[in-house]
């Protein structure tokens, strides 16, 4: 039986506080145990520096994905205390992507940041970020951590239009430490010098410096991207084609570049929590968030013509390795780097 009138009835519109940006993190710590002895304390350096140096009034989605309860239990005393706006809780192991998906498909702000939940973000990470959009219209992702050989991962649509052009050239790495900071937290002792001598770069006609390819560990997306995004759901947990055929593929079929930021602006923190990850995080200036509007920035609009000519033909040029190392020379590497470019990688 039914009984009185439903007050959200009547034609009423939905009605939400001002938001251009959101962040989603899909959360996995099936326990407190081993490999995920420090997960939490990790996530909640990754969640507070967000919310800590952002530049707008972000909204943060947490997906969390076969958490167990304890970790649940806490995450609901976030949303309680409204540290996040919202909250997916999956009791089965959906993996991550369709984690991210859960929240992607009916996201609504102009810019989605999509994160692994080790990431550390660093002082003015968004105005970096927003910087890169801003004065590449063409930008589709943009990640705030520049890393090694990038330039030529999913990129033929820069390559395709600055293959002349001076702007697109090999600079010094801006940020060595962060560099080498990244490297060990994937597992490697070092940073090889051949990874940190040189990166491609691009220049806009405002002189602002983007690095060529993104991770996406971390990264910034115009929401137009997922327009193109498959209609099924992702068939692994994590690894195989997964973060290819839904993080990064969807940027090119809009025609989008995919960028980085040349100064280093977060960290990629591991599964080990270590002394310096607290002692920087307590150094992260409290920002005053604002609402801002990214309505202005430029729509990107799928070419499939262009995608074709760009990444079935003119990538098979790209291919080719007497064409590549003169293209690299020609794009400010030495012979000897060259060789460790093509030859050596």
């Amino acid at each position: 039986m039914r009984k009185g009138y439903n007050p959200t009835k009547g034609g009423k519109l939905v009605q939400k506080e001002p938001c251009d940006h959101r962040v989603i993190i899909p959360l996995h710590i099936p326990h407190e145990n081993d490999y995920f002895k420090d997960a939490y304390k990790i996530f909640e350096l990754c969640l507070f520096s967000i919310l800590k140096t952002a530049t707008s009034k972000i909204k943060v989605s947490i997906i969390s994905n076969k958490c167990s309860d304890e970790i649940n239990e806490r995450l609901i005393k976030l949303y309680r205390e409204q540290e996040i706006d919202e909250l997916i809780i999956e009791r089965e192991g959906i993996g991550k992507i369709n984690s991210i998906l859960k929240a992607v498909r009916t996201v609504e702000e102009r810019l989605v940041t999509i994160t692994d939940a080790d990431v550390l973000f660093l002082n003015q990470w968004e105005d970096e970020v927003v910087k890169v959009f801003k004065a590449f219209p063409k930008a589709g992702a943009v990640c705030p951590v520049p890393v090694y050989r990038k330039h030529l991962d999913l990129t033929a649509n820069i390559w395709f239009k600055y293959w002349f052009s001076k702007k697109l050239r090999f600079n010094p790495v801006k940020d060595v430490a962060g560099l080498e900071k990244f490297v060990k937290s994937i597992g490697w002792p070092y940073l090889p010098e051949k990874f940190s001598d040189s990166i491609g770069t691009l220049r806009a006609d405002d002189d602002t410096i983007a690095v060529l390819g993104c991770s996406h560990f971390v990264a910034t997306y115009k929401k137009e991207v997922f327009e193109a995004l498959p209609n099924e759901n992702c068939i692994y947990l994590i690894d195989g084609d997964s973060e290819f055929t839904f993080m990064d593929k969807p940027v090119v079929l809009m025609d989008g570049y995919r960028l980085a930021t040349y100064t280093n602006n977060a960290y990629h923190l591991g599964n080990i929590l270590e002394p310096w990850m607290e002692k920087d995080f307590n150094s992260l200036n409290q920002r005053q968030q604002e609402t801002v509007d990214y309505s202005w920035l430029p729509k990107l609009n799928r070419q499939p013509f262009k995608y074709f000519l760009v990444n079935k033909l003119f990538k098979r040029v790209l291919k080719d390795k007497i064409v590549l190392k003169s293209l690299l020379k020609n794009k400010g590497l030495s012979n000897e780097q060259v060789i460790n470019y093509v030859d050596k990688d």
